[in-house]
């Protein structure tokens, strides 16, 4: 299992996650910020990211606006709502919970 394996069901989280603590972000932006704070464990391809950020899009867990950037590029940039706040905190009591559950099995066995 490589890093962009094992990055598929938790993309959600991590993207609420970072735009929770970073502000508004670019697809670009957010990729990069999980692979950096992975230390390049974690990848995202854009193939996943984008399906992704338009089904919190319209789960209502982030919102999406286009900007001219610095260097007179369009850019889509994401922002997490109230909604996806909340949702955030619902998947990541999920996720920690689960991922206790699997630190004490491979302890135990």
């Amino acid at each position: 299992m490589n890093g962009s394996d094992s990055v598929q069901g938790a993309l959600p989280l991590l993207v609420l996650k970072i735009l929770s603590r970073r502000g508004p972000l670019h697809g670009y932006g957010i990729t990069t910020r999980i692979e950096e704070i992975s230390e390049e464990m974690l990848s995202v391809e854009e193939g996943s990211l984008y399906p992704a950020l338009h089904c919190m899009e319209e789960s209502g867990w982030v919102s999406a606006k286009w900007v001219i950037t610095d260097n007179k590029r369009r850019a889509r940039v994401y922002e997490i709502t109230a909604a996806g706040r909340k949702q955030l905190k619902e998947i990541e009591g999920r996720w920690r919970a689960v991922t206790a559950a699997v630190g004490q099995v491979l302890q135990r066995a």
